[in-house]
């Protein structure tokens, strides 16, 4: 049972582990959309 319990355990640091490094590895690209609003003037306190 403690065998098993730690290869769940390691198991599971691998999969975070490599969820880290596939994030760090990744080209991930911002968004390149452009966005206009108009926010009216009545929304500012003077």
């Amino acid at each position: 049972m403690v065998s098993f319990l730690r290869i769940v355990v390691v198991l599971g640091l691998l999969i975070i582990v490599g969820g880290f490094v596939l994030l760090g590895t990744m080209d991930l690209q911002p968004p390149t959309q452009r966005i206009e609003k108009l926010i009216p003037n009545d929304r500012f306190q003077r």
